[in-house]
């Protein structure tokens, strides 16, 4: 059966944080109405969600894919339909340095330090603390709002 996307129902939760735990993502904010879900022959393949933070900002976060199925474009399907599901807002997202031109293709650009949400650059701040000890840099990208 082709891809399928759709919104995520309360049913799908442990399968979110299963999924997420399965590829090493962080395991925090992950409220299943923020999300979709991509299935293939009625099995969970890939999700993503789009959160809002407290200082007004709204993520694009926790894209997953099951390992066996990357490179196949279920990332692209599920970041797809959540940027059609919020085409009038901006978004920010943080990623792995070495991302940037996978999220490029997206419309998202690199930001610096001083243009980052509140909410950013503390989170960022503290998370390269931690993970330049192994050799990852992290970095905030932004998508403008699509008329």
């Amino acid at each position: 059966m082709p891809l399928t996307i759709r919104p995520a129902t309360e049913n799908d939760q442990v399968a979110i944080r299963r999924l997420i735990a399965e590829v090493h993502l962080p395991g925090m904010n992950l409220q299943w109405p923020n999300f979709v879900v991509a299935e293939e022959d009625q099995e969970f393949v890939g999700l993503g969600q789009v959160k809002s933070h407290g200082d007004g900002s709204r993520e694009l976060a926790s894209i997953a894919v099951l390992p066996k199925q990357q490179g196949e474009g279920v990332g692209t399907a599920v970041i797809n339909a959540l940027l059609a599901r919020e085409a009038g807002v901006v978004l920010h997202l943080s990623c792995r340095r070495e991302l940037e031109g996978y999220y490029e293709r997206f419309g998202f650009g690199r930001v610096e330090g001083a243009e980052y949400p509140p909410y950013f650059r503390r989170t960022t701040r503290m998370a390269n603390l931690i993970t330049r000890f192994f050799g990852i840099h992290l970095i905030v990208m932004r998508r403008e709002a699509a008329g």
